[in-house]
């Protein structure tokens, strides 16, 4: 797994989006015992908090250390620093596992070795990501032109398989059909820039060219923001839902 997201990870735990209620509502009622969740890849910890709720025990894990020093506390919430390929947890421990917008990172193979190791006979596994932000109006069209022309040839090949929304990777579980979802914010345009700061493609094009791309579209944004301080914003959900089948 690929480690793009230790550095700023301060401004990746201020400017991420989170997950919606919706989400947890539709998900959590697949799971028959709610003991032990792992989060893979929690970064600071977005779903794992919100797991707590429901389990009496919650794993979370991440390879960046510095992630994990900006994730929210809670006494059932245990983070760790591990690879999603290879943990130090127990067979069958898990009724849930998680992975949020990470999974695309990982070598599948070797993480659905570790899943199948990990998960309890008919657990869940749940893949959770998010595409590319909308808005209205022209704003819109900068957006786009900055996600595809400007840093779009920097963008890691991982991040075709978000744009096809996971369709196209591999998934060796007892499939269950899963509705999307959607996250709505209301963002001044320094969360929207600050937001946008935080993707890897980003950072690429920073550190390879020495500047900072968000410069060249921020007129753009500034003159097709409208008059509102405030403006709203959806990023699209897509789930993988999967149920480990008894034999494996």
């Amino acid at each position: 797994m690929k480690d793009l997201f230790s550095e700023d990870s301060s401004n990746y735990a201020k400017f991420r989006p989170g997950y919606p209620d919706a989400l947890f509502d539709y998900l959590l009622p697949l799971v028959e015992n709610k003991q032990t969740a792992h989060d893979c890849g929690t970064g600071n910890g977005q779903v794992a908090i919100n797991l707590a709720e429901h389990f009496n025990d919650v794993y979370a894990t991440d390879i960046s250390e510095k992630q994990l020093a900006e994730a929210e506390q809670k006494i059932n919430v245990h983070y760790s620093v591990q690879a999603a390929e290879s943990t130090t947890f127990e067979s069958n421990q898990f009724d849930l596992i998680t992975v949020a917008q990470a999974v695309h990172w990982f070598n599948f193979d070797q993480f659905y070795k570790e899943v199948n190791r990990t998960l309890k006979p008919g657990g869940i596994i749940a893949l959770i990501g998010y595409g590319l932000i909308e808005t209205a109006g022209e704003l819109n069209d900068v957006i786009n032109h900055f996600y595809k022309n400007i840093v779009g040839p920097y963008w890691d090949k991982e991040r075709d398989l978000v744009d096809e929304h996971y369709q196209t990777i591999p998934f060796p579980f007892d499939e269950i059909n899963s509705p999307t979802f959607k996250m709505e914010y209301e963002w001044t345009i320094d969360q929207l820039t600050g937001y946008l700061g935080t993707w890897s493609a980003v950072k690429h094009y920073k550190k390879t060219l020495q500047k900072d791309p968000i410069e060249e579209v921020l007129k753009d944004f500034q003159t097709n923001w409208g008059e509102d301080a405030i403006r709203s914003f959806t990023f699209p959900i897509f789930l993988r839902v999967g149920r480990k089948l008894i034999s494996t």
